[in-house]
């Protein structure tokens, strides 16, 4: 099950969706993601750049997207075109910047500098897991939030990045990558951090992303980045609390809160012991259960 911790956020589908495509766009409004990445990294060409950066302004910009997140990714910080994406980016006002190929803290560090220089209060900072740097370096990156202001909220995975410098071959199950995923999750949590992991890319494949949305529930991550619409549903479906596991919760919390229970730290339900930590997880987990819908 997700870890409904305290200050948790619906993120169960975050849609990856190239800025050079106007009609892409303007359909975000009407997808039933949680959250949408603007993006003007890895699916936008050199060519089409300028034009990406003028959709944002149009139609992103101002616009009210209801419940939905809303991300703006950036090119590469080491590349010419890192900067005029950030002056758009923060022209659109987005909940949060994503940084791809992040590899040390500074340029975390740098740029929440600048959105203070620009009084881009409300604006986030996202940070893309994606190279072996990182993952060398997540102990500086993930800590990174307790030195700025405190805009780092989120680490999410690149997984074909990753498998491309590693030489890793994106295998169904990811069993290479599984002690790499799970170091993003230690780190994460130690920070309080939102995880989310990578996408999956036979987007066809429903029974796979099924397979790969249950991996991830099960190593502790908040969801899961897309790139087609196809996979909100399933991505929604499994990183949304069961019926049982509400069932479940409920007869936790009503077995801690019999009178003659209140002061005990461990009990026995259905043949299994469950202590005060699970009492807290289904308290949180029923909080939430009403943003779901």
């Amino acid at each position: 099950m997700v870890y409904y911790h305290r200050g948790w956020q619906v993120r169960r589908s975050v849609l990856f969706m190239p800025a050079s495509n106007r009609r892409v766009l303007v359909k975000a409004h009407d997808l039933d993601c949680d959250g949408v990445i603007f993006d003007l990294e890895d699916s936008v060409s050199d060519k089409d750049q300028a034009e990406a950066r003028k959709n944002l302004l149009e139609l992103v910009g101002g616009r009210d997207f209801g419940r939905k997140e809303t991300i703006i990714r950036v090119s590469s910080p080491d590349s010419t075109d890192y900067f005029p994406d950030i002056d758009v980016a923060i022209a659109c006002s987005p909940d949060a910047i994503l940084v791809p190929k992040v590899e040390t803290a500074d340029v975390l560090h740098d740029l929440s500098k600048a959105l203070d220089g620009y009084g881009a209060n409300d604006i986030d900072i996202w940070a893309m897991i994606e190279t072996p740097r990182a993952i060398i370096n997540l102990r500086e990156i993930a800590s990174a939030n307790a030195g700025t202001s405190g805009r780092l909220n989120c680490l999410v995975v690149g997984p074909n990045d990753l498998a491309r410098e590693t030489g890793v071959p994106m295998v169904r199950g990811r069993a290479a990558m599984i002690p790499w995923l799970m170091d993003v999750v230690a780190h994460g949590r130690t920070n309080g951090l939102v995880l989310l992991d990578g996408v999956y890319n036979a987007f066809g494949d429903g029974e796979g992303l099924i397979e790969e949305c249950l991996q991830g529930v099960s190593m502790g991550f908040d969801g899961k980045t897309l790139i087609h619409p196809l996979q909100i549903d399933h991505a929604n479906r499994i990183f949304s609390p069961s019926k049982e596991q509400i069932k479940r919760a409920k007869l936790i919390i009503d077995l801690f809160q019999k009178p003659e229970n209140l002061h005990k730290n461990a009990l026995q339900l259905d043949g299994e012991m469950v202590e005060r930590l699970h009492f807290d997880n289904a308290k949180n987990l029923l909080e939430q259960v009403d943003r779901f819908t």
